[in-house]
């Protein structure tokens, strides 16, 4: 829930930043900004803003924000994405952003994505946007 804080003579809501598990899974996720409305479920189309990052380099290797890219459609929650991805993002709101944390074996493996800059066994960071749930 947002808590309110008292900062220079003016009231600022934030909210509490937690990482969060998901059952039978390592992923973590923590939800940046909350959403409206109900959450992905399983074989909705889901629409979002998807920025990717390798934790152990920190570097970017994929915005849908950049030139040239655009949103990121996928269906969800039946293994058409990389795992951590497809259960990070179940409950997902319209508006939401979340950030996963998901560890090799539920993304790219021990082999990582090469042609991405994604190491053998790399740890991804997502932060994601929910725009559209069909």
């Amino acid at each position: 829930k947002p808590v309110w804080v008292k900062q220079q003579k003016a009231f600022v809501k934030y909210q509490r930043i937690v990482d969060m598990s998901i059952d039978g899974y390592a992923t973590t996720y923590q939800i940046l900004k909350e959403g409206d409305g109900p959450g992905i479920a399983k074989g909705q189309k889901a629409t979002v803003h998807a920025l990717g990052v390798v934790q152990q380099t920190g570097k970017k290797f994929w915005s849908t924000r950049d030139p040239g890219q655009k949103p990121f459609s996928y269906e969800a929650g039946v293994g058409k994405v990389i795992t951590g991805w497809d259960q990070g993002c179940l409950g997902m709101q319209v508006g939401e952003s979340r950030k996963l944390v998901i560890p090799a074996d539920e993304g790219y493996g021990a082999n990582g994505f090469p042609a991405w800059g994604i190491p053998p066994g790399g740890t991804l960071e997502f932060t994601l946007e929910c725009l559209k749930i069909e």
